[in-house]
């Protein structure tokens, strides 16, 4: 028997690589699936008459294999079907058979029953009962499957089968990010992938409704044109799935990062006559993918509730809503079959009525067939028709429902065609390494983030950001900035710039007034502004806030862009947003509304106002206004205005009686803007010792978000560092007592600065590298400098950074770290001589690229 299975095992092999050559030259998804069938259905075949096996048993394949399709590296699925229970002998026998089919290199999923087994096993398990339903005999005796079929047939309770199987399918989407637009969708589980698909033709063959997209739609389930469509996109799907395989030598059926590219590059997508690029391609195939999991999420939709209306019949009782539309069992439905050839605008209309409806759950399984093959009618007359505009602006304006309404409008093609610029868009991928959405979606997500503000229920979210979105005039016009914001991503150059005129166009056909389209075309120009400033600038210069305060030049202006950049950090990613992000643009935005009210900004004036407020504090803890002159007269108006009064406080009462400590004093507390640890270091200054702190929350894995540095009169460092860590929230009280003695012992070492930690980049950063890039320039008053680096994220980045400043002796005042995603922007406000150097400052430039590299 070694030998037989050596040499099938051979054969397959060499059969496998056959087909996949052929597959690489023909391009056939359902021809490779078939052969590769074929060559396994053969090599068990003889196996199993090598065995000698009883004529009455039966080798049946079940699953995707008893489907007759085989892709290159999935498991074989086989039901040995025995007329009885096997005795001792028998069971040895079925063992080394299994044993043989093992050894010939396939990955064997077995169960061995009878038919009484078969049933009793279906009857609890929905899995088995969906495998016995895809049930074809390779070998061995007909009858006997056909009597488990007929028996199967009889017990088959299809509406049971049609709940168990839509409920599966709603807890698979859930565990999938119950989304098709997911960047690293599985083509297999994934909502809109290949086993939608399959569930539809399961529960189609369980209830005797057909076995194929064509027999569904001879029984009318679906129109001749849809089963084609079906079958297109379930081609798709098979022709990434086989790449896929056959790219990783393995099952693999997750379109991730790592082989999107390569994938991508053996479809040869051409432009012309030229071949794209492999990111290009990238972005080409993924469109193409979600494309096709929309389209199959939408017939989908159709086909569950065709099949449930025959399942499950309900009387047609239509309540009237206008001469156009029905309500059908808290669904809406159109009035007659042709509703929307005949009343085009009525493609508009069943969108406002659902927003305007909350009752309604959903439109009819003939209303949303309707539209979607209506929905080539949306042409330049129907966008340049008054009513339609108008109908838009509606659902833009709607009290409740705006966002579902243009979700729904996005699946079901409507919204693409309506505004033409938005098409391009629809399932475009972005390629960085902080956007976790698609183009469409993520703009689709801060419409939604903007709606959020105006509801009660999501107050306690963003407290701030309701207060000023219930204050806010005509809210709707924050929707249309987001809906062009983003609009013209892909188009090459600056997007901010491209999507302007879009936005114009849209506001000048819609009828909006100059100072409304003036606002919507603001915000699509700077919607990246806000976020630049208040992340990578220096706030406590009052040159910053008067330049801000100039650009937006009123308090509207001020509030819509706040309000649209909170939304719009939010929509790229669950992880990008964080409370200190939320501080900074917060406290943009008040201190840029003191200058639009008329406050001449002045350091003397803030000073003073700070260190009252840090006065005040002190009185709460006791302490007599004296107790702050030991430290504050070491330091500098500088420190006053980069503090806040309560960290100027909390610093001065831990501080005020050891200004002059021999040993360094580290003091940590809960950060007062709710999210992360606050650390204050206070040593003698050495020229090492901010290398040496972030050395410290490098290998404690720490990720600091801010750091202030500041150096007193008398030469001790006063630096403020924000940190996070994963755990912090569950036990903060011991890492505030680990943070105080381990840094603390750790700055007293005067061992050689160790070297950074060496981590492997991630495998979406090893994808999407970054050019590092190094800018050093002097600020605007030109007391000091500026450094932004840009860089992948990685662990011991920013001790990495630090360790190079050491070395050229390059003092740091205030590092601004911003990590958005995977990808890190920090600015850096240093000074030192080796920067009136121009040849050491190109040096420094150098080893700092060198330092990001590693």
């Amino acid at each position: 028997m070694d030998t037989l299975a050596f040499r099938l095992k051979e054969r397959l092999n060499a059969e496998r690589q056959a087909a996949i050559a052929e597959f690489q030259k023909n391009e056939k998804p359902e021809q490779l699936l078939k052969k590769l069938r074929q060559n396994v259905d053969a090599a068990l075949t003889e196996a199993w008459k090598a065995f000698l096996m009883p004529p009455g048993n039966s080798l049946v394949a079940v699953g995707g294999y008893g489907r007759g399709e085989l892709f290159p590296y999935s498991d074989v699925d086989v039901l040995i079907l025995l007329q009885e229970i096997p005795n001792t002998e028998m069971q040895r026998k079925l063992e080394a058979l299994i044993q043989l089919f093992w050894n010939l290199g396939l990955d064997i999923g077995h169960s061995i029953r009878t038919i009484d087994e078969c049933l009793s096993e279906a009857a609890a398990d929905i899995s088995v009962q969906t495998c016995l339903l895809e049930a074809r005999l390779v070998t061995g005796n007909r009858s006997l499957l056909k009597r488990l079929q007929k028996q199967y047939d009889i017990a088959m309770n299809a509406p049971a089968f049609f709940q168990a199987k839509t409920l599966e399918m709603r807890q698979r989407h859930l565990k999938y990010e119950d989304t098709p637009y997911s960047l690293e969708p599985n083509c297999k589980e994934s909502p809109g992938g290949l086993r939608d698909l399959q569930v539809i033709l399961w529960v189609a063959k369980a209830a005797g409704l057909g076995n194929s997209w064509r027999e569904l739609a001879t029984h009318g389930l679906i129109t001749p044109s849809e089963a084609t469509q079906l079958k297109h996109e379930e081609n798709v799907f098979k022709d990434i799935r086989i790449r896929l395989h056959i790219h990783t030598g393995r099952r693999e059926d997750r379109l991730v990062f790592d082989v999107q590219m390569p994938v991508a590059k053996t479809f040869h997508f051409m432009k012309g006559q030229v071949e794209l690029d492999a990111r290009r391609a990238s972005e080409f195939l993924m469109q193409r993918y979600y494309l096709a999991a929309r389209a199959v999420t939408q017939l989908n939709a159709i086909l569950l509730q065709n099949m449930e209306a025959q399942l499950f019949p309900q009387p047609y009782q239509p309540i009237r809503i206008n001469e156009r539309f029905n309500e059908v069992n808290n669904l809406l439905d159109i009035a007659e079959e042709d509703t929307f050839v005949k009343t085009p605008s009525a493609m508009l209309e069943v969108f406002l009525l659902l927003a305007q409806h909350p009752e309604l759950k959903n439109m009819t399984a003939r209303s949303l067939r309707a539209l979607w093959h209506a929905r080539s009618g949306i042409d330049a007359d129907f966008r340049q028709d008054p009513l339609n505009r108008d109908l838009f602006l509606k659902i833009i304006q709607a009290q409740h429902g705006v966002t579902h309404a243009l979700r729904k409008m996005n699946q079901m093609g409507i919204l693409g065609r309506y505004l033409p610029n938005f098409r391009p868009i629809i399932c475009q991928m972005q390629h960085d390494l902080f956007h976790q959405y698609t183009v469409d979606q993520h703009i689709l997500m801060v419409v939604g983030n903007l709606r959020g503000f105006t509801l009660p229920d999501h107050a306690h979210e963003f407290p701030f950001c309701s207060r000023l979105m219930a204050n806010f005039a005509r809210p709707w016009l924050l929707y249309v900035g987001a809906l062009f914001h983003d609009i013209a991503k892909g188009r090459g150059g600056d997007h901010s710039i491209l999507g302007a005129p879009d936005a114009l166009d849209f506001c000048r056909q819609h009828g909006l007034n100059a100072e409304d389209t003036e606002l919507v075309v603001f915000l699509v120009t700077y919607h990246l502004t806000m976020s630049a400033v208040a992340q990578k600038k220096d706030l406590s210069d009052e040159k910053t806030i008067q330049d801000f305060a100039e650009l937006v030049k009123d308090e509207r202006h001020l509030t819509a862009l706040y309000l649209l950049t909170v939304a719009d950090i939010r929509g790229t990613s669950p992880l990008i947003w964080n409370a200190w992000k939320g501080k900074l643009l917060e406290d943009l935005y008040q201190m840029t509304l003191r200058v639009l009210g008329g406050e001449i900004l002045s350091a003397d004036r803030e000073l003073k106002q700070r260190q009252e407020k840090a006065l005040a504090k002190l009185r709460l803890y006791g302490l007599p206004d004296t107790a702050k002159e030991p430290l504050w007269k070491q330091l500098d108006a500088a420190y006053f205005l980069r503090h806040d009064a309560s960290d100027i406080a909390w610093q001065t009462r831990s501080l005020y009686y050891r200004i002059n400590a021999d040993q360094p004093i580290v003091k940590c507390r809960l950060s007062p803007i709710g999210e992360g640890l606050q650390v204050t270091v206070y040593a003698k200054d050495r020229p090492d010792l901010f290398a040496r702190i972030c050395s410290y929350f490098d290998r404690k894995n720490f990720s600091i978000l801010d750091a202030k540095i500041h150096t007193t009169h008398h030469g001790y460092a006063l630096d403020t560092f924000l940190v996070t860590e994963q755990t912090f929230a569950k036990s903060y009280r011991d890492i505030i007592n680990l943070v105080e003695h381990d840094l603390t012992e750790a700055l007293q070492s005067q061992d050689p600065l160790p070297a950074p930690s060496k981590s492997r980049l991630s495998r979406k950063s090893r994808t999407f590298p970054i050019t590092p890039v190094v800018d050093l320039r002097p600020d605007a008053r030109g007391d000091y400098y500026l450094l932004s680096v840009t860089a992948n994220d990685r662990t011991g980045l920013l001790y990495s950074i630090a360790k190079v400043l050491t070395q050229y002796k390059v003092n740091l005042h205030t590092a601004k770290i911003m990590t958005l995603g995977e990808r890190v922007e920090d600015v850096f406000i240093v000074d030192g001589e080796a920067l009136q150097n121009s040849r050491t400052q190109i040096q420094m430039e150098t080893d700092l690229l060198d330092a990001l590299r590693i």
